[in-house]
């Protein structure tokens, strides 16, 4: 990557660190670098007011007066623009617990690299940075209230959106998980962070589940009429799967849509599976028996039991994001993925990467030997209209 144009500020303590740091970066293409002994200096000089602007700060985490810690802390307070990258003599795991802490203050960090930091590993983190600004964000969806959506359930605004599932290995279309959308009126399409809440304070989640479950269905069917039959991905509330006649609805709705039930898989979240009430685990592996798929949801972001989680049917893991997302650059996220990978292979269950935003995210997990990917490098969310389209140019390219 091209580095010319940047601001670089390097803050370490030890003088002839801090020299090789600054040659290392004019090394690397670097025009501009501006370097400072402590923490209180780093501040001053990444402060919003500061001209010129840095674009990257390499931090030493050994700084006199103000040390690392307290520097990150306080530029998450004042909202620091730049990317910063973290060093320092701590082992690797104790440096990707410092940038889980800078990521909780709200700081764009680009990576952590040991002392001493050479070419070879500065390199590659330099090569994480992108021109955009951290503080473009979309603004924040309208909230409503239960009646508000509840209105717009039975006026049939809500939709379902598709977003494709793709078998690394071969870069086919093996399934479409579906999420809500709401087509509002006055505010267009609107996702979950406007709706779900309401729901769900007031227990009826169940309302927008089977609103989804029915509409799904219809346009799964719609796309076989299409001659495109692929398998669709419902994430269901554990509520609503635990309701009694939970099991006779589902098979009238496939019956009346003529879908198989081998079509359909649910995904429930990590937490659910939690669950040791026997009539919950009875109706899991009554689905299961069906011919329905079961995907344990969001894996490793709750508190699984492994030996439960051996015994839960389920047919695929689904792997949360916060591990997929920068595995490939971080070590100790890396070991932590490898390791949920390793659980779906051992049980015989097929393994999904959710959140795959990346081409190197991509590359990472197909050499990883993970099942399925899906993410925004792939594919966003979409209606079912726009799917056939959709998969006649990817088939362009695979």
């Amino acid at each position: 990557m091209d580095i010319a144009h940047l601001h670089f500020l390097v803050a370490q303590a030890d003088l002839s660190e801090r020299r090789a740091l600054v040659a290392l970066l004019g090394q690397l293409g670097a025009g501009q670098v501006t370097d400072v002994a402590d923490g209180a200096a780093a501040l001053q000089a990444l402060d919003a007011g500061a001209t010129p602007r840095v674009n990257v700060a390499l931090i030493d985490l050994d700084l006199p007066g103000m040390d690392g810690l307290t520097l990150l802390r306080r530029l998450g307070e004042i909202q620091c623009a730049a990317r910063l990258i973290v060093t320092g003599a701590q082992p690797a795991g104790l440096l990707f617990s410092v940038e889980t802490l800078a990521e909780a203050f709200g700081i764009e960090l680009l990576g952590a690299i040991a002392r001493p930091v050479t070419a070879v590993t500065l390199k590659p983190v330099l090569e994480n940075y992108t021109p955009l600004p951290r503080f473009a964000q979309t603004p924040a969806e309208p909230r409503f209230t239960f009646q508000q959506v509840g209105i717009g359930l039975q006026k049939r605004q809500f939709e379902p959106y598709f977003q494709p599932k793709i078998e690394l290995a071969t870069g086919q279309v093996k399934g479409l998980e579906v999420f809500a959308r709401w087509n509002h009126p006055e505010h267009g399409v609107l996702g979950p962070a406007s709706f779900v809440d309401a729901l769900g304070e007031s227990g009826r989640i169940d309302f927008l589940d089977w609103s989804m479950i029915e509409l799904s269905v219809e346009r799964q069917r719609w796309l076989q009429h299409q001659d495109i039959a692929i398998p669709i991905s419902l994430n269901i509330a554990s509520e609503t799967l635990a309701h009694p006649a939970f099991v006779r609805q589902m098979s009238a709705c496939l019956e009346r849509h003529g879908v198989d039930a081998t079509d359909v898989t649910f995904e429930i979240s990590e937490s659910s599976v939690l669950n040791t009430d026997p009539d919950f685990i009875e109706r899991l592996v009554r689905l299961r028996m069906m011919g329905f798929g079961l995907a344990i949801d969001d894996y490793g972001t709750g508190r699984s039991n492994l030996q439960l989680l051996a015994r839960i049917p389920f047919t695929e893991l689904k792997i949360d994001r916060s591990f997929v997302d920068g595995a490939s650059r971080r070590l100790p996220l890396s070991t932590l993925l490898r390791s949920c990978l390793s659980l779906a292979h051992s049980l015989d269950r097929k393994s999904v990467a959710v959140g795959v935003e990346t081409r190197r995210d991509w590359d990472f997990l197909q050499a990883l030997g993970c099942t399925y990917a899906q993410g925004y490098h792939i594919a966003n969310p979409m209606p079912a209209t726009a799917f056939p389209a959709w998969l006649s140019d990817w088939r362009q390219y695979f």
